[in-house]
């Protein structure tokens, strides 16, 4: 694991979920595994697959839990209000899977009623995509996510 991955799961229990919700999300695409399956991994210390030991670290499981479900039942939305937020001639597709997963979990949490401000959320992810890029992603994720907090969401049946 990363300095910048280990320093982020040293934060609240709600940033450690972010984390693991990326990962789990990036888990997903990369081996077909279920939600139910990255679940069970969370709970059980052994996200991300391959790490060295169990993740020894406080999640909120209740934010995680909230946030795979949101994804995995409303991609379709959430993908599309993705696409909108991206630049003229980007497709979500072009993108670095760990960049779709972090902006998905983004986007969900920011369309989903919380509790957390919407500065805050974006803040979270655009510190994530840090502890995965060096380059310019961490802007790109920050203006993406900022985007979709604009344009709203509608992925519990009702515009936000």
């Amino acid at each position: 694991m990363t300095p910048a991955r280990a320093a982020l799961l040293k934060r609240a229990p709600q940033s450690s979920a972010r984390l693991a919700v990326v990962q789990a999300l990036y888990q997903m695409e990369m081996s077909g595994a279920s939600a139910a399956a990255v679940q069970e991994d969370v709970r059980d210390g052994r996200l991300p697959a391959g790490e060295a030991g169990p993740i020894d670290v406080e999640i909120d499981q209740a934010l995680f839990t909230r946030l795979i479900q949101g994804v995995v039942a409303h991609q379709g939305v959430i993908d599309t209000t993705i696409a909108r937020a991206l630049s003229e001639g980007w497709r979500l597709e072009r993108l670095d899977a760990v960049a779709r997963a972090i902006l998905r979990a983004g986007a969900v949490e920011l369309a989903l009623p919380g509790e957390a401000p919407t500065a805050v959320v974006i803040g979270e992810y655009v510190d994530i995509a840090k502890a995965f890029f060096d380059g310019p992603e961490p802007g790109f994720v920050n203006a993406a996510l900022d985007a979709c907090a604009r344009a709203g969401g509608d992925v519990d049946g009702r515009a936000s």
